[in-house]
């Protein structure tokens, strides 16, 4: 006979926290509310070149699609702050913090998974489940926040008072009955609008309401083509995502208190009287998560020598596969014109006669806001010989 349902639900989640999840609540599998509003973001068009999310758009709508006969998910949270980031130098780029480990967090979250998964199969031996990391259709973050696990901010992150929001949020979905955390109700952002005013290239249209064809992050990731020339010198010092609008966020701001007052006012002000002082995030314990050498920062200059086995020696068990060489490349000539880099001359002109389009354009670009006589010479001599268009719009914009 198979455990009590209470039983159950406290051996997973006491599992879970043994596996390094310290955000672990429990929901019923039911219609997220917020399908519609998924719907009408894809219409509005803010979801780009991700047309997987288009395709699966029916199957958001009840977490059956993701397993068969779910009655309950578990949802759980996985800490990647570590080492507070190094402001890079010229010809170095910057990597979002959850991405400048040695590993995979899908690797290491699907690992976990797997071993909650025989928890719970040993307890109720006819369990199904499935574990997922956001990589199935299912609204993580709605499901995070109806299990208690906090609410979803004006930055479209979810947000929990004591761990901030540098976590990864992973599922595990069961046919067994659990028991339910309450929702969480409140919305604690208040009148703050540090994220929304932060963001470098006005990806947030409204509060709560993210244009990911503007967000940093879906420019060095999810964008195959050329990042649009007005938003280059938003992506700044940016080589693969970005955490500006977390960065800026009260609630993973460390504070000390003195006399009552904070410290740390930060770019909120008044917003942030009455914030518990015990914000500010919950440390990774994976080694995975830690920063790699000569990831923080990163030089971007070494990156043009990788050729594709390079480059799948040093990146293929990261996050930074996504982006293929091409993809990160094209990232970090923008970051290198963005710096005016002269130290990265050389490198942008091999840039220049690379065999990626993708590559030749964006390198044409850095050439051409560095603009120095090499820079121009470079320039011209590639225009005789470019045989795509879109290359030599750009060289012809950078000489220009």
């Amino acid at each position: 006979m198979p455990p009590a349902p209470f039983t159950l639900t406290d051996a997973l989640r006491a599992k879970a926290r043994q596996l390094g999840f310290a955000l672990v609540g429990v929901t019923p599998a039911v219609s997220p509310t917020g399908v519609s509003r998924l719907n009408e973001w894809l219409e509005r068009g803010y979801g780009g070149e991700m047309e997987y999310l288009a395709a699966r758009q029916a199957a958001y709508e009840h977490p059956r699609h993701v397993l068969d006969g779910v009655r309950s998910i578990v949802m759980l949270g996985l800490p990647y702050r570590t080492a507070e980031p190094r402001q890079p130098q010229a010809g170095e780029g910057r990597i979002s913090r959850y991405a400048f480990g040695n590993g995979d967090y899908h690797d290491v979250i699907h690992d976990k998974l797997r071993e909650l998964i025989a928890a719970l199969q040993e307890l109720a031996p006819a369990a199904h489940a499935r574990g997922v990391v956001d990589t199935a259709p299912l609204l993580e973050r709605e499901f995070a926040q109806l299990a208690g696990l906090g609410w979803i901010g004006k930055h479209t992150l979810l947000i929990n008072k004591p761990a901030g929001s540098y976590f990864f949020l992973a599922a595990l979905l069961t046919d067994q009955e659990l028991t339910p955390d309450e929702p969480f109700a409140a919305d604690h952002c208040g009148t703050c609008r540090a994220c929304l005013d932060a963001c470098p290239t006005n990806a947030f249209p409204q509060p709560y309401v993210l244009d990911a064809t503007r967000c940093i992050s879906y420019l060095t990731i999810e964008l195959r083509g050329p990042i649009p020339r007005d938003l280059r010198s938003g992506v700044g010092e940016w080589l693969f995502g970005c955490d500006v609008c977390q960065e800026v966020c009260p609630w993973n701001q460390h504070t000390e208190r003195h006399g009552g007052r904070s410290l740390q006012e930060g770019a909120v002000g008044n917003a942030l009287r009455g914030v518990p002082a015990s914000r500010g995030g919950v440390p990774a314990a994976d080694a995975a998560f830690h920063p790699a050498p000569g990831a923080d920062p990163i030089d971007l200059i070494a990156l043009f020598q990788l050729d594709d086995e390079g480059f799948r020696r040093r990146f293929r068990h990261t996050p930074l596969w996504r982006a293929k060489r091409r993809g990160i490349l094209r990232n970090a000539a923008i970051v290198l014109g963005n710096q005016r880099a002269i130290a990265a001359t050389a490198a942008l002109i091999g840039g220049l006669k690379d065999a990626e389009p993708l590559i030749r354009g964006a390198s044409a670009w850095a050439l051409g806001k560095i603009g120095d006589v090499a820079c121009r010479r470079a320039l011209t001599e590639r225009s005789m010989v470019e045989s795509d268009a879109d290359v030599r719009a750009e060289i012809a914009a950078a000489i220009g």
